[in-house]
């Protein structure tokens, strides 16, 4: 991974705008929380969730729509347009003195944010070699899992000499620095010219995911990381607080054990020999979330304790990584005639909708079932959703075929 930001200018300086694009965002979910106490006291948690579904809503609804809208555009000025609407949009937040102000200004950031992402990540399979894009996924990767780390922590220490306020513009800086590492940046053209129309760009990766097995069976891989990852950032604080009797530093130390998880496989899978592809390696993940959701119901029946939680969210981690790590491998791979853009936007609005899903689930779940209860469901919904990937995702005859044959000849050896 060090090679490849050594070499790769472009890709390096898309690395440093996603960086500095993910510390802004971080810092202003921290801003976020405080600015619905301000300003609704008691009923924050409402107003925060009420932001988070328009974030989803957002995510779900917005992304394929604006790609199939942006397709024929240069790839800047859909990047740079974003950034810009972005930190106006936070940078206005401080100034909200209505409830329903906030809403709108999120329901803005959150769209300009479903037309950057996809169109951010369906350009890095553009820039990088073959070789070189399972090490580009993972410093992806690596960039979210350092960012949830590492953004309370920074938000922390800036509060103590800053008003929160102050976060919002360290969040518009972040977006600005964004945008200009973008703008000074040589992309690839549009690739949207050849679209019969712009309704027909934004269905096109929804319709490659109803036709395309291995698409099929990612729709199904998008639960069995949902559902862990639910279970972790809604419950965690339910756990360590309730039954384990911890502290705050307690839930933060456990989160980032999930975290952790998360990177150590990303920094891992650069190194691994894939001869299968990445099917069997991604279809790993939900046997392993199962399995580590499972083991830690039945020993939580037995015997809470820290280090079990903190064994099992490392696992959690591990497992759903292996999946999302690879995601853009196997979109890459069925790009096909509908052009990547419009693949990424409907993974990325496919991904998010099982978040709405699974995020209420993991809020009810905390609240009305038993732990070991919660964490058997998490196993059973993963092992249903990794049951039907496998089955969605089937090797074609000849590469088994290929596989049996290799295997026979290496025994008459």
């Amino acid at each position: 991974m060090v090679g490849l930001l050594l070499r790769a200018k472009t890709y390096r300086r898309l690395l440093a705008a996603q960086v500095a694009a993910l510390a802004g965002t971080g810092l202003a979910t921290v801003a976020l929380g405080l600015l619905a106490f301000r300003l609704a006291g008691d009923d924050a948690s409402r107003v925060m969730a009420t932001a988070l579904t328009i974030k989803m809503v957002a995510y779900v609804v917005a992304g394929p729509l604006l790609t199939g809208l942006t397709l024929r555009l240069p790839r800047r000025a859909v990047l740079v347009g974003s950034d810009a609407v972005r930190a106006c949009a936070v940078a206005a937040l401080p100034w909200a003195d209505q409830v329903w102000q906030v809403y709108a200004l999120v329901a803005l950031l959150q769209t300009a944010s479903a037309a950057f992402t996809p169109a951010f990540q369906a350009l890095i399979p553009e820039i990088v070699d073959d070789a070189d894009y399972t090490a580009a996924l993972a410093l992806s990767r690596l960039a979210y899992d350092l960012e949830a780390v590492a953004s309370p922590v920074l938000a922390a220490a800036l509060l103590l000499v800053v008003p929160f306020s102050a976060l919002f513009a360290c969040t518009a800086v972040g977006f600005a620095v964004s945008a200009l590492l973008v703008a000074s940046t040589r992309l690839p053209g549009a690739t949207g010219r050849g679209s019969p129309s712009r309704l027909a760009g934004a269905l096109g990766g929804v319709r490659a995911f109803a036709a395309r097995p291995p698409l099929r069976a990612l729709a199904a891989l998008n639960l069995a990381v949902a559902a862990p990852t639910a279970l972790v950032l809604v419950d965690t604080v339910v756990y360590v607080r309730g039954p384990l009797g911890g502290t705050d530093t307690g839930v933060a130390l456990a989160l980032a054990c999930f975290g952790a998880g998360s990177m150590a496989v990303a920094l891992t899978l650069p190194r691994l020999r894939m001869p299968g592809g990445v099917r069997p390696v991604m279809l790993t993940g939900p046997a392993v979330v199962a399995a580590a959701a499972a083991t830690l119901a039945a020993g939580w029946a037995v015997a809470p304790a820290p280090a079990l939680l903190a064994a099992a969210w490392a696992a959690l981690g591990a497992g759903c990584s292996l999946i999302a790590t690879l995601t853009g491998r196997v979109l890459r791979d069925c790009g096909g005639h509908c052009g990547l853009p419009p693949l990424f936007a409907a993974q990325f609005s496919l991904s998010h909708a099982c978040f709405l899903v699974t995020y209420p689930l993991a809020g009810w779940a905390g609240s009305h079932l038993a732990p070991e209860a919660a964490f058997a469901g998490t196993a059973v919904l993963t092992a249903v959703a990794g049951g039907a990937a496998v089955l969605l995702w089937r090797e074609p005859p000849s590469a088994s075929a290929s596989a049996r044959t290799g295997a026979v000849s290496a025994a008459g050896r």
